[in-house]
């Protein structure tokens, strides 16, 4: 899959990047830069957003036609600060029920270590 910005204004405007996704597995990267809390530091909750909006996606797609993913828990274990470059992030279906999927999300930094690691469970509904 090409590279293509998540959509959603959060999303949008912290500068995700999606590049592949299926039920499965999701990949993507955002900018630390922009992302920063007053430390300069990636935000712990930056790195939430990424893992939850890559999870939330995949969790959708294996949703299927007329039906969505809510994120119903989330839970995130940081290891180590980044202050510059981007994260990347895969989020690895550990689920996927008929009315629940979750996810382990791995985010990394440009040498390849791990930031932090995020679990997400999603209810899969009904669309409106």
């Amino acid at each position: 899959m090409a590279t293509t910005e998540a959509t959603g204004s959060l999303a949008q405007r912290m500068g995700i990047e999606v590049h592949e996704l299926s039920a499965a597995r999701a990949t993507g990267t955002m900018p630390v830069d922009g992302n920063t809390q007053p430390a300069g530091l990636l935000h712990g909750g930056a790195s939430v957003v990424l893992a939850e909006t890559l999870g939330s996606m995949a969790a959708t797609v294996h949703a299927g036609p007329g039906r969505a993913a809510v994120g119903i828990e989330v839970n995130a274990t940081h290891h180590r600060a980044v202050d510059h470059g981007q994260v990347s992030a895969t989020a690895t279906a550990l689920h996927l029920g008929t009315t629940v999927a979750s996810y382990e999300v791995t985010v990394d930094d440009d040498a390849g270590r791990r930031v932090a690691t995020v679990r997400l469970t999603c209810l899969l509904v009904c669309a409106s």
